[in-house]
């Protein structure tokens, strides 16, 4: 089981919202997902991004692969930096 970490719409008709969310990347992309690691309103930007550091870094830790968009988020954030300092620590 391959995972991934992407966004998921919840949003209205012309109004979106996002989850964050783990999920197999075999699931269609509004399908179950794993864990829910944080939400992205695009209308407030990246900056806005509520996003759980512990989870996100327990899935990077595991394997998972961020999307593109998420890892622009991440990378923001400053998570993707201390994902890569862990990594090169061990």
């Amino acid at each position: 089981m391959s995972v991934k970490i992407r966004l998921t719409r919840i949003g209205r008709h012309k109004d979106p919202f996002y989850r964050v969310v783990a999920s197999d990347s075999r699931v269609a992309r509004d399908g179950g997902c794993i864990e829910q690691i944080g939400t992205y309103d695009p209308k407030k930007g990246v900056e806005a991004a509520d996003i759980n550091e512990e989870l996100a870094l327990k899935w990077l830790n595991a394997g998972a692969i961020p999307s593109d968009s998420v890892k622009a988020m991440l990378s923001k954030k400053g998570i993707i930096a201390k994902y890569a300092a862990a990594k090169a620590k061990k």
